[in-house]
């Protein structure tokens, strides 16, 4: 199921950043009293009444400027509203209704998407609500009053926008196909490499960088079984002007990352893993995803009886929190290896699903236990009590044990090897949960 994607627009300064850290919890976009200071669009995940969704933070939209930030911004914008179920459109009371409110609502009047009107900087709904009324002058529905630095008026205005979410977006979708997603920069062949797998050109391919525009999903047949490809349209790649300007944009990276069960990373073998490869990989390690490093346009690349193994050592020692990842050289362009990445598929399927019983995994912590002592500290030292498995996808453990605090990360890690070693779980992470439990227990 596809999480909903929730974009906050308006013109600058109008306190869009102040409510996307108000609603992540964490001050994650700069604030400050410049307009134009949120350059990148950043995303958090936000629960509400049991409903989760993407939040995007955008740069605010000015509708007529030649100034290189304002255009970016409302380039950036226009991605996120496209890219957005429902758009929350800040207003802010103070300023009163300017010109710019209206010309943004026509924007988003055209998008056809649900629109939530916001007007922020209530800090008294008595005495302020009067100002509020003028915003129903922009014609996309009621006004609701918020305070984003006071977290006023927040709840109602997270109803109404949960209200808008489409049912199939609520209820989990009954689709058990593998679903794939191809990420990664423009150019690198991850169409190329959909339309070899298809045999047929269904995505447009072109030299131009940026050309896929929006995820494309693909049901595939491959001996029998049927597995859904998401195709997306890769990172932009930053040039001179737009590095100190902005970062651009991961949402529709993020987006497809978090409706795949397995994330193929496909790097250009004659580039090798650049900041932008990293930052994708990096989404699908935290998302808990499959992964698959597929190193293409490897016919482009003169070899020796070494060149894989180089290649190889290089990707592990930049992606070193994916060492779990299956790595791959293939060439789109010649078809060289493309029928392995099925397999790799499916036996990251398999890892992913995987489930130890209670008994077994117990007699390994017990082994490992016995083989490296936990540490200690001020002489108190960690015991480490019991270990289950709680689910799937990525799979997941807790461990119980008798101060948290004691449980460094290395020794976790060095548990986790201890598992892939007995069991493999090659191509997904493992993620830890660390209990406390009282000794008497």
């Amino acid at each position: 199921m596809s999480k909903p994607i929730v974009a906050v627009v308006g013109r600058p300064n109008v306190g869009k950043s102040t409510l996307f850290n108000a609603l992540a919890g964490d001050t994650i976009s700069i604030v400050k009293d410049t307009p134009g200071v949120t350059r990148d669009r950043i995303y958090a995940d936000v629960n509400w009444l049991n409903t989760s969704f993407t939040l995007i933070d955008t740069g605010g939209i000015e509708p007529d400027t030649n100034d290189i930030i304002l255009s970016q911004m409302r380039e950036q914008a226009e991605i996120a509203i496209q890219t957005a179920d429902v758009i929350i459109f800040l207003t802010d009371v103070r300023q009163g209704l300017v010109d710019a409110d209206s010309k943004v609502a026509d924007m988003l009047r055209r998008s056809g998407k649900p629109v939530v009107l916001v007007v922020n900087k209530v800090d008294n709904f008595n005495t302020m609500m009067p100002d509020v009324y003028e915003f129903y002058n922009l014609g996309i529905g009621d006004p609701h009053p918020i305070s984003a630095a006071s977290r006023l008026g927040i709840g109602d205005m997270l109803d109404a926008v949960v209200a808008n979410f489409r049912e199939d977006q609520l209820v989990s979708e009954e689709d058990d196909r593998p679903r794939i997603a191809i990420v990664g920069k423009p150019n690198v062949g991850k169409s190329s490499i959909i339309n070899k797998i298809l045999g047929e050109n269904r995505v447009i391919v072109s030299d131009i960088a940026g050309t896929t525009r929006d995820a494309v999903d693909t049901p595939v047949i491959h001996n029998g079984k049927e597995y859904v490809f998401i195709d997306t349209a890769g990172l932009r790649r930053k040039n001179k002007i737009k590095e100190e300007l902005e970062k651009y944009s991961i949402i529709r990276t993020v987006s497809a990352v978090e409706r795949a069960d397995i994330v193929i990373i496909v790097i250009d073998a004659t580039e090798g893993v650049t900041e932008q490869d990293a930052k994708i990989a990096g989404i699908a390690h935290e998302r808990g995803k499959g992964v698959i490093i597929a190193v293409n346009k490897w016919d482009a690349i003169e070899k020796n009886d070494k060149t894989i193994y180089e290649h190889s050592k290089r990707i592990r020692e930049i992606l070193s929190y994916l060492s779990y990842a299956e790595i791959i050289f293939i060439s789109a362009k010649t078809g060289q290896r493309m029928n392995k990445m099925f397999d790799m598929i499916d036996m990251i399927i398999d890892s992913q699903t995987m489930r130890i019983q209670t008994g077994v995994l117990n007699e390994i912590l017990t082994e490992a236990v016995a083989m490296q002592q936990p540490p200690s500290d001020k002489g108190r030292r960690l015991k480490l009590f019991y270990i289950t498995q709680v689910s799937i996808k990525p799979p997941t453990f807790v461990i119980f044990v008798n101060d948290k605090k004691l449980m460094h990360f290395s020794y976790t890690r060095y548990i986790e090897n201890k598992i892939r070693d007995a069991f493999g779980f090659k191509g997904t992470s493992l993620r830890f949960i660390i209990r406390e439990r009282k000794e008497k227990e």
